[in-house]
Parts: structure tokens; C-alpha cells; sequence
């Protein structure tokens, strides 16, 4: 008779993942994954054949996550939003899937493509379909620095973070919004 199953692919995945919030990506050892599903380390190997590869199962999960918070109609400004808020709750995945460090493991390209369909939408109503993707990626490059600014306590010289968002997203949209 077979061995049970003492864990799962995605019990795997979801300690991973709490391991990276808790205690940063150097934490996230299969050792470290392991002891929080219980089991042994070897039997992590029968599902994830290397840290690397469970860097990127929780790189993936963790784009599908953010993927599924962005309404298909939504703006430039909701996604944006969304994305600092995703930031915010879950710091680590954030940088891991918006600015991993050389050399880490990153998401397959269908689970980026798809974590991109929805700023591709939002950017394409607001600049048109023909200049989306370079829309898009002004877009996301100022998200992303901002709240990774915003994230490692950048922001020192004082005043109200909240309103340069806000400032921020505001113009940005008319900037994009503006054709050319």
C-alpha cells in the first residue's frame, strides 16, 4: 500500500507564502516550508523539486492573487490603487513579483501576462489600444517605485504620502490620458 499524502502542492504554496510575509524571501527555505506543513524536508522534493521552483510557485500564486483583485473594467486609478494596497497587506510578495532581486526566481511568463491583462485594459481605454503597452508600463513603473519607496520608509522629508499618491495618480492618468 502506498504512503499517504501528508500535504499538497498548494499547502506547500500557501506556508511558503506566509513564511515570505513573516519572515522575508532568505527565510524561505524548504526546510523552513517543510516544518509548517509537517513533514520532512525530502518529502517537499516528491512536489517542488527545488527552492528556486518554490520561489516561483509562490512568485505565480501570488500574481494570479493580484490578477483576480483588478475588475475587468476597471481604471487606471482603481488598478493602481489596488496594486499599493496589495503592497501594503503583503509587502514581500509585492517586491518578489514587482522587484526581485537579481538571480531570484521569477513567475512563468503566462502568470505575468496575465497579472498584466488588466492594466493592459485600463491603459488601453485611457491611451488607446495602439499605445497600451507603452502606457501600461509608465503606468506600472511609477506604481511600482512609489510604493517600493513607500514600502522601505523612503519617504523621509516629511508631508502627506497619501496626497502625492493621490497627486501622483492624478497625473499620471491625465499625462497618459493627454494624445498625442
Amino acid at each position: 500500500m502506498p504512503t499517504p499524502e501528508r500535504t499538497s502542492l498548494d499547502a506547500i504554496v500557501l506556508a511558503a507564502r506566509d513564511l515570505l510575509e513573516e519572515e522575508g524571501l532568505a527565510a524561505l527555505t524548504m526546510n523552513a516550508v517543510a516544518l509548517r506543513v509537517g513533514v520532512r524536508a525530502p518529502s517537499l522534493y516528491k512536489r517542488v523539486e527545488n527552492r528556486d521552483r518554490l520561489i516561483q510557485l509562490v512568485a505565480e500564486a501570488t500574481l494570479t492573487d493580484l490578477a483576480g483583485r483588478v475588475d475587468d473594467e476597471a481604471g487606471i486609478a482603481e488598478i493602481v490603487n489596488e496594486l499599493r494596497a496589495f503592497g501594503r497587506e503583503r509587502p514581500a510578495a509585492f517586491q518578489l513579483v514587482m522587484t526581485p532581486a537579481a538571480g531570484t526566481a521569477v513567475a512563468d511568463l503566462q502568470f505575468r501576462v496575465a497579472a498584466s491583462e488588466g492594466v493592459l485594459r485600463g491603459a488601453g481605454r485611457l491611451a488607446g489600444e495602439e499605445q497600451a503597452l507603452e502606457a501600461a508600463r509608465t503606468v506600472t513603473a511609477w506604481a511600482t517605485g512609489f510604493i517600493s519607496m513607500e514600502l522601505n520608509g523612503a519617504f523621509q522629508l516629511g508631508g502627506d504620502v497619501d496626497a502625492a499618491w493621490d497627486y501622483g495618480v492624478e497625473r499620471i492618468v491625465a499625462a497618459i490620458s493627454e494624445r498625442a
